[in-house]
C-alpha cells in the first residue's frame, strides 16, 4: 500500500497529525473539541501529496478525544482510501496486554500499521504481526538526543558487538519480519546512521521522522535511505514524517492553505532528492 500510494501521488511524505490545542487556528485554539476539525481540514487539503498519514495517539487520548481520533481514521479512509495510516502510539509490551494494544490500533482505530518499541523483544511484537495485511514500525534511532542513551550502545554478547540500533535493523531484515510485515523508524537527525540501517536492513519500510521543525533536512535524509535499482525501483520504502511545519504553517484561518503550500514544498524536495 506504501508503493501504491509513493507511486500515484510521487511523494515520500507522510503528514503526521499532532493536534496541539494551544496550536489550533483562530478561533479554535485552546479548544480540544476541535482536534477532529482541525486534523480533517488538513487532511482535505493534502490528500493527494502524501504516501501516508501518521496521526499521534497521545494528542487525541490526553484530550479524551479518541473518539476523534476514531472519526478521523475513517474521514481518511473516505477521502484518501489509497493512503495508508500509521498510527503513532510506541506501545511496548507482552502476552494479553500486547494483544489489546494490537485490538485498538487495528481493530478499533483501523490503523494500517503501527509504530512498537521493541525493547521488550519478539514476543512483545507478535501479536501484532497475526494481522495480515497490517505492519508495524520498531524504534531503531530515533531523532532525539536522548536516543544515544541506549541506542548507540555496543552489545558485547552479539557477534560484532553491534550497536543496539544495529542489532535491531538486522533483526528487522531477518529473523523476526517473518512476513514482510515489519519496518523500522530512523531519525532524519542522523543521515548516517540511516546509510547505515539501510544497509543492514535493505527491504524495509523506514519510516523517518525529524524533517521540518526536527532540523532534518529532506533532501540529505532521501539520499540517506533511498535504495533503487537501474530502472528508479526503491527496493525499501523511504517515508520521510513531517508534522509542526506543515500544521503549523500558518496560525491564521488560512491555516489549510498554507499547510497545502508547505507540503506541496516538501513534497518536491523529497521525490526530488535522490537525482
Amino acid at each position: 500500500m506504501l508503493l501504491r500510494a509513493e507511486a500515484r501521488h510521487r511523494s515520500r511524505l507522510c503528514v503526521g497529525l499532532d493536534p496541539d490545542p494551544g496550536r489550533l487556528p483562530g478561533r479554535w485554539r485552546g479548544d480540544a473539541a476541535h482536534l477532529y476539525d482541525f486534523c480533517a481540514a488538513i487532511v482535505d487539503a493534502t490528500a493527494d501529496l502524501v504516501c501516508a498519514y501518521k496521526p499521534q495517539i497521545a494528542y487525541f487520548a490526553a484530550c479524551g478525544a479518541e473518539d476523534q481520533l476514531e472519526r478521523l481514521m475513517a474521514h481518511i479512509r473516505v477521502t484518501a482510501p489509497e493512503v495508508p495510516i500509521i498510527l503513532d502510539a510506541k506501545r511496548g509490551d507482552i502476552g494479553s496486554t500486547a494483544e489489546q494494544y494490537a485490538r485498538e490500533a487495528f481493530e478499533r482505530y483501523g490503523a494500517d500499521a503501527v509504530t512498537l518499541s521493541p525493547l521488550m523483544g519478539f514476543d512483545s511484537i507478535e501479536p501484532y504481526l497475526r494481522y495480515p495485511g497490517k505492519g508495524v514500525f520498531l524504534l531503531c534511532r530515533t531523532s532525539n538526543p536522548g536516543g544515544d542513551d541506549l541506542q548507540a550502545q555496543r552489545l558485547a554478547d552479539v557477534p560484532g558487538q553491534p550497536r543496539l540500533y544495529e542489532h535491531i535493523a538486522t533483526l528487522a531484515q531477518g529473523p523476526w519480519n517473518r512476513n514482510g510485515q515489519m519496518g523500522l523508524v530512523v531519525g532524519a537527525t542522523y543521515p548516517s546512521e540511516i546509510e547505515r540501517v539501510r544497509a543492514l536492513a535493505p527491504t524495509v519500510p523506514l519510516l523517518i521522522p525529524g524533517v521540518g521543525a526536527q532540523g532534518g533536512d529532506a533532501a540529505t535524509t532521501v539520499r540517506a535511505g533511498w535504495r533503487g535499482d537501474a530502472e528508479g525501483r526503491t527496493t525499501g520504502p523511504v517515508v520521510v514524517n513531517s508534522s509542526r511545519a506543515i500544521l503549523y504553517a500558518s496560525g491564521g484561518e488560512d491555516f489549510a492553505t498554507v499547510a497545502r503550500a508547505e507540503a506541496e514544498r516538501t513534497r518536491a524536495a523529497l521525490w526530488l532528492a535522490p537525482a
